[in-house]
């Protein structure tokens, strides 16, 4: 799920979070330390995110290698791994949080969405979403609602006509 907005949202989280630099890591670490991390899941969950989360790693710094040991969709339990990464300890802590960020937001939606397609399974029954996602994460919102098991209703108000209450408020009945 990395397109040009995605990549541009995730340069925004980096400059949001990182743009005046990372003083804590770079006061501590040289940047010849090392270090090894990884990302596990703390709770059961449907994954979503994972390619969002590993590119977050590499922008800060291309030394850091990414590792994805699962997969969007994937369903979870409590402490499997999701991601290893290694390489500059600085860069890698600089990285983590806006990776987590991503990763618990979509990750979230993806279980929550399983949980719906769940409860209608083997009844015909198909859950959509709407267009009321967050500004700027609507793609990857609605993905994260893919790998859930439900389906996207429209993604822009060019897609499909759709006569609400406002709009027939507005023409007066």
């Amino acid at each position: 799920m990395l397109t040009a907005r995605t990549e541009h949202l995730i340069d925004l989280a980096l400059d949001e979070d990182a743009g005046l630099g990372d003083v804590t890591s770079r006061a501590i670490f040289p940047a010849s330390h090392r270090s090894r991390g990884f990302i596990s899941a703390e709770q059961d969950l449907v994954l979503c995110g994972v390619d969002v989360a590993a590119r977050v790693f590499e922008r800060v710094d291309g030394a850091l290698k990414v590792k994805r040991v699962a997969r969007d969709g994937d369903r979870l339990k409590a402490g499997r791994r999701v991601l290893e990464i290694a390489g500059p300890t600085a860069s890698l802590l600089t990285a983590e949080r806006v990776a987590l960020n991503f990763l618990q937001r979509l990750s979230g939606i993806a279980t929550q969405a399983r949980k719906f397609a769940a409860a209608v399974d083997g009844t015909g029954v198909r859950i959509v979403d709407t267009r009321k996602t967050t500004p700027g994460w609507r793609a990857l919102e609605k993905y994260a609602v893919r790998c859930g098991g439900c389906v996207n209703h429209r993604s822009s108000l060019g897609e499909h006509v759709l006569i609400k209450d406002n709009h027939i408020a507005a023409a007066g009945s």
